[in-house]
């Protein structure tokens, strides 16, 4: 596979404040590839870069080969974005603005093909294109930039939480429509809260963390991680037979059920003491992705409450 969009040691300094701090990042043509971390990790910074909105301070970013900070205009031609906060211009109408933005892009050049896709894209996101910018609300603020960037065709397409205030089925229809552009042989980097969304789009991802890649892989690769939930019927089992499950942790007993979890690369041991003990009605529940995005964080969130406790106890 080709690699779309590399940075290696990236940094970017906002006076004492160090927004990236050594960021590595690989997206491979073809692929949809997830970008998670919270507010204030570094994602939208990052995107500004590879944008060529700002210039990094240190390390290096690539797009297609090329830097986007001193070849913008013609990265800017292949690529199409869409920000998690999109402004209007308030006189303009929602159908003005769409073809504005897919003039800045140089996307006209069949017009043809341009107002068929533009006319589907309003028909599946149920939008009126026919209301003034401010009489918009965010999400048909959203719905403005998805159809622009999508109306025409882009080699690259960044996404900064773009199903932001979509309502589920818009959140469906955009599914669909980064399918078909993949079909068109497309390239997403998507930044998103949403961690379902990635869940069911992305083929890779990066979890950053204060600036730095913490975990990048598929989602396989990273499922090892952490752990899987299992449950199984306990009539009939005793304490020391629970205990003997190899791996098994947080283990209790829910009514008629026993319930624990277990390192996903240690299933194997795990079921076939199942096996043994002839549990019935196994359920084995997956690690999530934010189960995964957690493991990273958890300590952050321990942080604020163990302080309040600690000022309590003051």
């Amino acid at each position: 596979m080709n690699t779309v969009i590399q940075t290696r040691g990236l940094e970017k300094r906002f006076g004492r404040v160090r927004a990236l701090d050594g960021l590595d990042l690989d997206v491979e043509a073809g692929e949809v590839h997830g970008f998670l971390g919270p507010n204030g990790a570094g994602k939208s910074t990052t995107i500004r870069v590879l944008l060529g909105l700002i210039r990094s301070s240190g390390g290096s970013a690539t797009v297609f080969g090329r830097d986007p900070w001193n070849d913008a205009v013609e990265l800017h031609r292949r690529i199409a974005y869409v920000p998690g906060d999109v402004s209007l211009w308030p006189n303009l109408s929602g159908g003005e603005a769409i073809d504005l933005l897919t003039r800045l892009r140089g996307g006209m050049a069949d017009k043809r093909a341009y107002l068929a896709r533009r006319e589907h894209l309003v028909e599946v996101f149920q939008f009126d294109p026919t209301k003034k910018g401010r009489a918009y609300s965010k999400g048909n603020r959203q719905k403005v930039a998805l159809i622009a960037a999508l109306a025409t065709p882009a080699d690259l397409y960044i996404f900064d939480e773009p199903t932001s205030g979509l309502d589920p089925l818009m959140e469906a229809v955009f599914r669909s429509e980064i399918a078909t552009a993949l079909d068109d042989g497309a390239t997403v980097l998507l930044s998103s809260h949403i961690l379902s969304e990635v869940e069911h789009l992305c083929d890779r991802v990066s979890i950053i963390r204060a600036g730095r890649t913490v975990e990048a892989g598929t989602l396989a690769e990273l499922r090892h991680l952490t752990r899987t939930e299992i449950s199984f019927a306990g009539d009939g089992i005793g304490t020391a037979q629970l205990d003997a499950i190899p791996g098994a942790h947080d283990l209790a007993v829910d009514g008629a059920r026993v319930r624990f979890t277990a390192d996903s690369d240690a299933m194997p041991e795990v079921l076939a003491a199942l096996a043994s003990l002839r549990a019935t009605g196994v359920t084995v529940n997956p690690p999530s992705l934010e189960e995964l995005f957690m493991r990273h964080y958890h300590d952050e969130l321990e942080q604020p409450a163990a302080s309040s406790l600690e000022g309590a106890r003051r």
